[in-house]
């Protein structure tokens, strides 16, 4: 299930889906030294601090994903991403393992779409993130299908910067922060 070392803690996961794509929400203000790592066989690692406390998760997704099709974006409350499934189908859990998911792991009823109902949501694509007031706008690592995620950050808040790096391990790839733009543009 999740892995980390024994002085750091898990941050709350919650999660949806649509037949293309994972939604995953993790919660924890104020957030520092953001860091993901996502691999093309479902491996998601993340850690992050808050006030000195190291908090990391290391889990593996149900299936595999594209990683070069994958997006994040950190905001002050929280951190959300857009996981493009490799195969489009629904998944019938988040996580590999059977049984119970761990406690941090939670479903985001707020944004779960049943599989019969994905036609009526509307198409995902083109997220401008200044509606949302999480800062940045559309551009080479925009976070496009987002909307109906609610508007969970004020407007006046900025984001921290994420580190940036290539992991050597071969299509392991440490994910990038949408670049900032400006919030006029539409």
């Amino acid at each position: 299930m999740a892995s980390s070392s024994s002085s750091s803690r898990h941050p709350s996961l919650k999660w949806a889906q649509r037949s293309d794509k994972l939604f995953i929400i993790i919660e924890l203000p104020d957030a520092k030294d953001v860091k993901v790592q996502l691999e093309p066989e479902g491996k998601f690692i993340f850690s992050a601090s808050k006030d000195g406390v190291p908090y990391e998760l290391d889990v593996e997704l149900l299936d595999k994903i594209s990683v070069e099709e994958s997006k994040y974006n950190v905001g002050l409350r929280s951190i959300i991403y857009s996981i493009k499934k490799a195969e489009d189908k629904w998944w019938g859990r988040l996580l590999k393992p059977e049984g119970k998911p761990p406690a941090f792991v939670k479903v985001d009823w707020d944004k779960w779409v049943d599989e019969d109902e994905e036609s009526d949501v509307p198409e995902l694509d083109d997220m401008n993130f200044s509606k949302f007031g999480m800062g940045g706008g559309p551009g080479d690592f925009g976070m496009g299908g987002l909307d109906e995620f609610g508007a969970d950050e004020p407007e006046d808040e900025e984001e921290e910067p994420a580190d940036q790096e290539e992991k050597g391990k071969e299509g392991a790839v440490a994910l990038e922060k949408e670049p900032e733009g400006d919030e006029n543009k539409a």
